[in-house]
């Protein structure tokens, strides 16, 4: 590990269990963007598109 330089601040602490829950946020909304109609958002009403926005999320049954 490199060592800091004495004139920089410190780093702040890292919340592992905190990160691991943005990383699967953002990680979920990134894949909503792929679909293109949630990304471009066709639905006019938000009812409409939190509807669809479940649809999306519910794995296909077979």
């Amino acid at each position: 590990m490199i060592p800091s330089r004495k004139d920089q601040r410190r780093s702040r602490h890292f919340d592992k269990p905190s990160y691991r829950r943005r990383n699967v946020v953002e990680r979920c909304i990134n894949w909503l963007k792929e679909s293109r109609r949630i990304g471009t958002r066709h639905e006019k009403l938000a009812i409409t598109f939190m509807g669809m926005i479940k649809l999306a999320m519910n794995p296909p049954t077979n």
